[in-house]
C-alpha cells in the first residue's frame, strides 16, 4: 500500500496586515486575532495560510473597528477557495487560450494538483469568468482619463438569437478594449437599447461617438442616451443593404443557370471512369482498387505506342472539364460583392472559351456537346447578366468612394459630396431600363437612410468604418466554444448561460491573468458570482432527462403545497 501525499503542512503561514499605523488618522493598529488555517494548492505546491487582521483603537476614527486584512494573504487564493490563482488562471489560459478540453487541462493539473475533472470545470465557471470580468472594473480611472482626453468611442453589437432566445450584446470602448457592457436582451425595441446604455451615461462620461449597425429600436436609442454623440452606422451593412435586391436577382440567375446547364449536358458531367457505377474511390477494410504505377519499360513500350497515350491524355482533360463545370455550378455567393450568380457566369464563359480553343483543334464529340450546352444555357441569361454585372460595378464604385485607402484625407462632407454626385450618374445611366432604374431607387433610398450616419468616421479619430470587430469577435468565440466542445448544440447552450462573461478579454500573458485575478476585490467577486449564479437559475429546468425533470417538477409541487393557503376572506 502506496503512502499518501501529504495534504496538510502542520504549521501555517500567518500574514499580517501590512500596515502600523491608520491610513485614515495615523494612529496605532492593533491586531484583531488570527484566522483558523486554510490549505491551498498552488502550481508551486502545497501551503497552509492564515491571517491577522488589525484594526484602529480610535473611537473618534472614521475607520474604527474597521477590519483590516492582509493584502498578500488575500492574493493567494480566493475566499472559500483551497485552490491558488495561478490554478485558477492556468485553467482560464489553457481554455481561452489553447482552447483545451476539461480533461486535457485535468489530465495536465493532476500530475501537480490533487483535483477532479468536475472540480476544473467548476473553478473555470464559477471562479475564472467571474474574477475575470471583475479585473475589467479595475479600469475604471483608465476609462475616465481616455474621456477626459478624447471622448469615448463605443461600439455595439448583438449576436444573432436562436429562435426566441434573448439575444446576446455587447458594449466595448473601442480606444480601451474595455468592455462596459456584455449580457442578454429580451427585446431589441427603444426601451430597452435605453435600458442597456442607460448605466453608461449614468458615469457622466462625453461620449464622443457611438458604432453600431443600423438597428431600428438602437437609432432613437443612442440619441436619447447619447444626444451629442455621432452615431456612426456600419457601412458594410449599408452596401449590404443596398444591394439586397441584387442579391436576390443574382441568386434567381444563379439556380436559372444551374438548371439549363443541368438539362443541356448533366448527364455529360455526371459520367466519371469508375471500377462500379456509383462507387469512386473507397477506403477502409475493403478498399477499391487502384491502378497500379507501370516500370520503366512500360513507360517505355507506351512511349513507342503514342495513340494509346494521346486517347488517355484526351479523355483525362475532358475529365477535368467536366469537373471544372460540376464545380462551378456549386458556387455560392457573399452579398455584396460575391455574387455568385455574376461569377458562375464569368467562369462558365472562361470554360466556354476554352472548350471553343480546344474544338478549333480537334472537335471530340464530348467537348462539342459540352460547348453546345454551355453556350445554351448562358444564352438564356444573358440579358439578366449584363443588368447586375452593371448593378455590381456600381457597388464597386460605391465601395471605392467610401474607402479612404490610398486616397488623400477627406472630411465626412466631401465623401459625402463624392458619393450622392456618383448617385447622381447612377441614376443617368439607369433612366431608359426600368429594371436598372428600380436597382437604383434602392441604392439611392438605402442611401438617404444611411447619410446620418455614414460619414462620422471621416471626422471622428479612431471611429471605424464598419462593425466588423464585434461580428468576427462573436465568430471567434464561436469557433472557439465548437473547438472545446464539438458540439453546435452545447456551444448555443454554452452562449446562453455564459457568454458575457466569455467575451470578457483576458490579459496577453498568463502571468498578467495571475497578477489581474489575485487583485479583484472580494466583495465585487462574490456579487459577480452571485450574478453568474442568478442567470445560470433561469435555466435549471432546460434538461432531457426525463428522471431530472420530474425530480425537477416533483420539488415545485412540494414547494408549492407546503405554502398556507391564500386567506379566503
Amino acid at each position: 500500500m502506496r503512502t499518501p501525499r501529504e495534504l496538510y503542512p502542520k504549521k501555517p503561514i500567518v500574514y499580517s496586515y501590512e500596515l502600523d499605523t491608520c491610513p485614515q488618522c495615523g494612529g496605532p493598529l492593533k491586531a484583531a486575532y488570527v484566522s483558523g488555517p486554510k490549505t491551498v494548492q498552488t502550481l508551486a505546491g502545497v501551503t497552509t495560510i492564515a491571517h491577522r487582521p488589525k484594526y484602529c483603537t480610535d473611537p473618534c476614527c472614521a475607520r474604527h473597528q474597521v477590519i483590516c486584512k492582509s493584502a498578500q494573504w488575500q492574493q493567494i487564493a480566493p475566499r472559500y477557495c483551497t485552490y491558488g490563482y495561478d490554478v485558477i488562471a492556468q485553467i482560464g489560459w489553457q481554455r481561452q487560450t489553447h482552447r483545451e478540453q476539461f480533461q486535457v487541462i485535468h489530465a495536465a493539473l493532476q500530475v501537480r494538483l490533487q483535483i477532479s475533472e468536475s472540480q476544473v470545470r467548476y473553478l473555470y465557471h464559477d471562479k475564472y469568468l467571474p474574477l475575470l470580468a471583475c479585473h475589467e472594473r479595475q479600469h475604471l480611472e483608465r476609462l475616465k482619463m481616455v474621456a477626459e482626453q478624447s471622448g469615448l468611442i463605443l461600439s455595439l453589437d448583438g449576436l444573432a438569437p436562436e429562435g426566441g432566445e434573448p439575444q446576446l450584446w455587447v458594449v466595448r470602448e473601442l480606444q480601451t478594449e474595455l468592455t462596459l457592457r456584455s449580457g442578454w436582451m429580451s427585446q431589441q425595441d427603444r426601451i430597452a437599447f435605453v435600458n442597456l446604455l442607460q448605466p453608461v451615461r449614468d458615469l457622466n462620461l462625453w461620449v464622443a461617438a457611438v458604432m453600431s449597425d443600423k438597428q431600428r429600436g438602437l437609432v432613437p436609442a443612442v440619441a436619447e442616451v447619447f444626444p451629442h454623440a455621432k452615431h456612426g452606422f456600419c457601412q458594410m451593412h449599408y452596401l449590404k443593404n443596398a444591394a439586397e435586391p441584387v442579391a436576390e436577382a443574382d441568386q434567381a440567375m444563379k439556380i436559372t443557370l444551374r438548371k439549363r446547364v443541368r438539362a443541356e449536358v448533366g448527364d455529360l458531367l455526371r459520367q466519371e471512369k469508375v471500377e462500379k457505377p456509383g462507387v469512386l474511390t473507397i477506403t477502409g477494410l475493403l478498399p477499391s482498387p487502384v491502378e497500379e504505377e507501370r516500370p520503366q519499360a512500360e513507360e517505355e513500350q507506351a512511349i513507342q505506342d503514342p495513340s494509346d497515350a494521346i486517347a488517355q491524355e484526351r479523355e483525362a482533360i475532358v475529365r477535368d472539364l467536366k469537373r471544372r463545370v460540376r464545380y462551378l455550378l456549386t458556387l455560392k455567393g457573399r452579398p455584396p460583392f460575391r455574387l455568385a450568380g455574376i461569377e458562375m457566369f464569368a467562369r462558365l464563359t472562361e470554360v466556354e472559351t476554352c472548350l471553343d480553343a480546344l474544338i478549333h483543334h480537334y472537335a471530340d464529340p464530348q467537348l462539342v456537346q459540352l460547348r453546345q450546352g454551355l453556350h445554351t444555357a448562358l444564352q438564356s441569361v444573358q440579358s439578366d447578366h449584363t443588368d447586375l454585372h452593371q448593378v455590381a460595378d456600381w457597388l464597386h464604385r460605391i465601395a471605392d468612394i467610401l474607402d479612404p485607402e490610398e486616397r488623400p484625407a477627406r472630411s465626412g462632407a466631401e465623401v459625402r459630396q463624392e458619393l450622392f454626385a456618383y448617385l447622381d450618374d447612377i441614376q443617368k445611366e439607369s433612366q431608359d431600363t426600368p429594371r436598372l432604374h428600380d436597382f437604383y431607387q434602392k441604392i439611392h433610398q438605402t442611401s438617404l437612410n444611411y447619410a446620418s450616419g455614414l460619414f462620422h468616421c471621416y471626422d471622428v479619430p479612431g471611429l471605424p468604418r464598419t462593425n466588423n470587430d464585434r461580428e468576427s469577435e462573436f465568430r471567434d468565440l464561436n469557433r472557439r466554444l465548437l473547438r472545446t466542445t464539438g458540439q453546435k448544440g452545447l456551444v448555443k447552450r454554452m452562449l446562453q448561460r455564459q457568454g458575457a462573461w466569455e467575451l470578457i478579454p483576458h490579459p496577453d500573458s498568463l502571468r498578467d491573468t495571475v497578477s489581474a485575478l489575485s487583485q479583484v476585490d472580494p466583495d465585487d467577486f462574490r456579487q459577480e458570482q452571485q450574478r453568474v449564479r442568478a442567470h445560470r437559475n433561469r435555466f435549471r429546468l432546460h434538461t432531457r432527462s426525463a428522471k431530472r425533470s420530474q425530480k425537477q417538477l416533483n420539488q415545485l409541487v412540494q414547494r408549492w403545497t407546503a405554502l398556507p393557503p391564500p386567506d379566503s376572506s
